[in-house]
């Protein structure tokens, strides 16, 4: 049984290993990348999607521009992490592939009111402007979401780009307030989970030995990116944090997490962005997200390794 789901993403070196990951797996129906604006300039991301898909022998998936900036602040980017172009590290070459002409935006609408209400999965792994946009534009749509599972927020490991805030969700917190509070099937992957898939030198080994084009342009990035993490955390390698959505749909019994309510801030400028997850169930506010804490790592680096073999 294939699973729809439409991948909303700004690539980054970690976006692309999620949709390798996923063109690499039959059970996944990739309709169409939406790119939206984060690590990297929308230009930059729509480019980098389509560069993927080729990566992957897959130049026929359709690709999207969507939104630009954020709903209603000036974008922030994250070059510093992810290089210039987003996906520094391998040498790869431009795209031939046509980006499509329609806007992602309305891509989404059209595909969530096309197929059967509750099959299709939204897969962001930027900034959520795209997917709060089609909600706002088409609120008929939100009901006909299967699943959102998304990568953004953190709580017991707080912030990555300011203290109290994850990156994906400070770039558009109004965005992504909308989304948590749409009423959809929510699993969130936090920084609390993607912290613990770090590709460790062996890790990135087997992705080099699978002597692949793909096997060695994953390497290739994962060591650009991984001197960062290095620097910042201190840690042995650096957190696969996106492939982590792709994971979930393909093998989700090899993370946990806890039923929350999940409420992000947009007032205060000190904690701009913060996912409040109420994981100790303080609040009577009803919980409206599965927030994963947890996953086994050797499980998800085994299942990533075998399919990135496959493309």
């Amino acid at each position: 049984m294939t699973r729809k789901i439409i991948i909303d993403t700004d690539p980054g070196q970690d976006d692309a290993v999620a949709i390798l990951l996923a063109l690499a797996s039959p059970e996944l129906d990739v309709l169409g990348i939406t790119a939206v604006a984060g690590n990297v300039p929308l230009p930059l991301t729509q480019k980098n999607a389509r560069i993927v898909c080729e990566l992957a022998g897959k130049p026929e998936v359709k690709v999207f521009a969507g939104c630009d900036a954020p709903l209603e602040r000036p974008l922030v980017t994250a070059e510093y992490v992810h290089g210039k172009t987003g996906l520094d590290g391998p040498e790869l070459p431009d795209p031939t592939m046509p980006l499509q002409e329609q806007h992602a935006v309305d891509f989404i609408i059209d595909t969530l009111r096309a197929e059967e209400p509750g099959t299709v999965t939204l897969c962001p792994l930027g900034p959520l402007t795209n997917i709060a946009t089609a909600f706002q534009r088409a609120p008929d749509i939100v009901d006909r979401v299967a699943q959102i599972v998304l990568m953004g927020g953190a709580y017991f490991e707080v912030g990555n780009v300011t203290p109290a805030a994850e990156f994906n969700i400070y770039v558009d917190p109004q965005a992504a307030d909308i989304v948590f509070k749409s009423g959809c099937d929510i699993v969130v992957m936090p920084l609390d989970v993607t912290h613990k898939a770090l590709v460790t030198k062996p890790r990135n080994d087997a992705f080099r030995a699978l002597g692949t084009k793909v096997g060695v342009a994953v390497a290739e990035m994962t060591d650009f990116f991984e001197r960062f993490d290095r620097e910042k955390y201190g840690s042995e390698g650096a957190p696969l944090h996106d492939p982590c959505v792709t994971a979930y749909l393909l093998r989700p019994e090899l993370f946990s997490g806890r039923r929350v309510n999940v409420e992000v801030e947009t007032q205060s400028e000190l904690t701009m962005g913060m996912t409040v997850a109420d994981w100790w169930g303080v609040t009577d506010r009803a919980p409206n997200a599965l927030f994963i804490g947890d996953l086994d790592a050797d499980g998800f680096f085994t299942l990533l390794t075998e399919r990135l073999a496959r493309l």
